[in-house]
């Protein structure tokens, strides 16, 4: 006999993972313990109703979203605690993965209650999954909107040499772009679009080259940084409003403060700007 068919659903917190666009990717044993909750704790009541119902399951659904994450987790322990079946899901994919979810996660873990994985659709790993790149990466997850915040954490996340997962809001990708060409612009980009649905886009280019979009986008995209290009391989140009402030600078500084500062200042690679440098003074 199937030892999958003995298994029962016990007492507990379960992490439910959902489709990221296409309803028809779920799994069999998230739709069954779905179906056996006592409650569907989830970020939008209307948008996981669609799921439910396509399922035709008619639990009872609590919104559960960062602004009252402390309050619905302490109801949800008590359900819990008198043997009852609690299920999380989020708007689309994996809980908790930059969703709500940690502090009732959290809660369970203090309390010695069980929590059960239960696995499936996640952007992040469908999107790494078509990057063509290197199969160690760093997921980051949404990235600040505040310019001063976002520097220190791209800055802070430059000299990493894996390729990193980004969530950013579609609308505002032509700002991220601007800032990924400025600190990763040795680097590969995927954009992933409407993943798994109809409109399905991958967007492949080098940093240095894509173009901002021109249409508004809707909704959320998911971001691959490659690893850095070998360096043999890759040349950055310097423009020329640059070289004619590294000519000015050879005439009263150093040849290593020239390098230093314009290195830093512009995010050139130092050995770059050192070559060029002795290329001016021939």
């Amino acid at each position: 006999m199937d030892k999958n068919k003995q298994q029962t659903i016990s007492p507990g917190l379960y992490l439910v993972s959902t489709p990221i666009g296409n309803l028809k990717d779920i799994t069999l044993r998230a739709l069954n313990v779905l179906k056996k909750s006592h409650i569907i704790l989830c970020e939008d009541t209307r948008r996981s109703k669609k799921l439910l119902s396509y399922y035709e399951i008619k639990n009872k659904l609590f919104a559960y979203h960062k602004f009252n994450e402390k309050k619905v987790s302490s109801g949800a322990i008590d359900l819990i605690k008198k043997n009852k079946i609690v299920s999380l899901i989020s708007d689309a994919g994996t809980p908790t993965i930059s969703d709500p979810g940690m502090i009732i996660v959290n809660r369970c873990i203090e309390e010695k209650l069980d929590v059960h994985p239960i696995p499936g659709p996640s952007a992040v790993t469908s999107a790494m999954s078509v990057s063509g790149f290197n199969d160690k990466y760093l997921f980051y997850g949404f990235l600040s909107k505040k310019e001063n915040e976002l520097d220190k954490t791209l800055n802070n996340l430059q000299n990493l040499n894996f390729p990193i997962v980004f969530f950013v809001p579609a609308a505002k990708i032509n700002f991220f772009l601007k800032k990924f060409k400025k600190y990763f612009f040795d680097r590969k980009i995927l954009v992933a679009k409407e993943m798994t649905k109809i409109h399905e886009q991958l967007i492949r280019e080098k940093i240095e080259s894509i173009e901002p979009f021109s249409k508004n986008l809707k909704g959320e995209l998911t971001i691959v940084l490659s690893d850095k290009i070998k360096e043999q391989k890759y040349q950055k140009k310097i423009d020329e409003s640059v070289t004619i402030q590294i000519k000015e600078m050879l005439k009263k500084y150093s040849h290593k403060d020239v390098v230093e500062f314009i290195s830093k200042k512009e995010n050139l690679p130092k050995k770059m700007v050192y070559n060029f440098c002795l290329q001016i003074k021939k």
